[in-house]
């Protein structure tokens, strides 16, 4: 060990300044299992332009969420853990940052926000909501059971972005854009259980008239949603639904306004690609499985740059397959394909089934790989493997 330091409640994902003068730690700072205990979360940046072997703790300063009230944060950035203030509820999920290595944005999962820090000050400056995503629009719709087989259609359903992983580049007009896998997740500690199916819910009359024919297997029943949104006049019914991720990838300028949204592709293409592998879990074979929680996942993302254009590649957590696209013009990105490294009729629990589960990725530019090619490496959680991918 070369040096070390304390950094604030449960790290979760660290990264580097450009400069390689900072290591910026996101502190997830996730509630104890009973919910007795809920830290706050924050960001660390550790100062290690004098090396690492002289670290101290004066090397480290902490960028937290007091300054921000309820009263403060925009409209939409979600707060509702039990008991929870702002500065605990708010919970760094992963980070990006600018090319001159001053500003970083964070993700900000469960709570459907963007942080952006200002790393010379050592202080957020913005808690950026994301909004919602209408799946009755066209190009929206999604598969909502797990009962119906594959199909995607509209439904009067809101989807929170709730982002896990965040990547930037700066496009040929010279601007930063960010891109972001849109996850979702939900909260479930000791006895709060955020999500619930839509078949448990009492859904208000005037928005959902046709409330028992929608809670229907087949239709809207199981697919889970939030109960901690939802509810907006308080008669205990719930007048809009809202499901976890978007079942999407994002472009977002710099100021985190939507540029661009892949829709519905992530299942469309991927049910073009491999009917049998459409919404599968990581954990089984089962066709249509994971429709009624958050379709493929799309977790794992990086951006690279291929004979000068750049390219997102974009891996699905559940359905283990990575998506690519081609990010040259921003606001109309364009879907190149799709690669697998895993065996949809074998054993989930067995060699043969290849990669499952994928959780982070790395690209190696090629002046710095060992076979001058640029490559993509995958760690994927379920399988246990790590895959170098080439990119000829």
């Amino acid at each position: 060990m070369l040096g070390a330091v304390k950094v604030g409640p449960l790290p979760d994902m660290l990264t580097f300044t450009h400069d390689g003068r900072k290591v910026l730690v996101a502190n997830e700072a996730e509630p104890s299992d009973d919910y007795k205990t809920d830290p706050e979360g924050s960001v660390s940046i550790i100062d290690i332009s004098g090396g690492v072997r002289n670290l101290t703790q004066a090397n480290v300063r902490t960028a937290g969420f007091r300054s921000f009230t309820r009263q403060s944060l925009e409209p939409g950035v979600r707060i509702f853990g039990p008991n929870a203030s702002v500065a605990q509820d708010l919970e760094p999920e992963y980070i990006t940052v600018s090319p001159d290595s001053k500003t970083a944005y964070v993700t900000l999962q469960e709570n459907n926000a963007i942080g952006v820090l200002d790393i010379e000050a050592g202080a957020f400056t913005r808690i950026a909501a994301l909004g919602v995503k209408e799946h009755w629009r066209a190009g929206n719709d999604l598969d909502v059971s797990d009962s119906d087989g594959p199909g995607v259609y509209p439904w009067t359903v809101w989807g929170m972005y709730q982002p896990d992983t965040i990547a930037s580049f700066v496009a040929p007009d010279n601007r930063l854009y960010l891109v972001t896998a849109n996850e979702g997740d939900a909260r479930e500690w000791g006895t709060y259980l955020e999500a619930a199916r839509v078949s448990t819910l009492r859904l208000d009359p005037t928005n959902y008239p046709n409330a028992a024919e929608l809670q229907r297997p087949e239709m809207l029943g199981r697919l889970n949603v939030s109960t901690a949104s939802g509810d907006i006049d308080g008669d205990g019914d719930y007048d809009f639904l809202y499901s976890f991720g978007a079942r999407s990838i994002s472009v977002w300028s710099a100021d985190v306004a939507q540029v661009w949204d892949s829709h519905n592709q992530l299942e469309v293409f991927t049910f073009l690609d491999r009917p049998a592998a459409f919404n599968v879990s990581h954990t089984d074979n089962i066709v249509d499985s994971r429709s009624d929680d958050k379709g493929p996942e799309p977790e794992a993302l990086a951006i690279g740059e291929v004979r000068g254009r750049n390219y997102a590649f974009v891996a699905n957590e559940r359905s283990s397959n990575i998506m690519i696209y081609d990010l040259t013009i921003p606001a109309a990105p364009q879907y190149v394909g799709m690669v697998w490294n895993r065996d949809i009729t074998a054993a989930n629990n067995s060699v043969a089934a290849g990669d499952l589960g994928p959780e982070g990725i790395a690209f190696i530019r090629a002046q710095d790989s060992p076979n001058g090619k640029p490559l993509i490496v995958v760690a994927n959680e379920v399988s246990g493997t790590t895959t170098v991918w080439q990119i000829d």
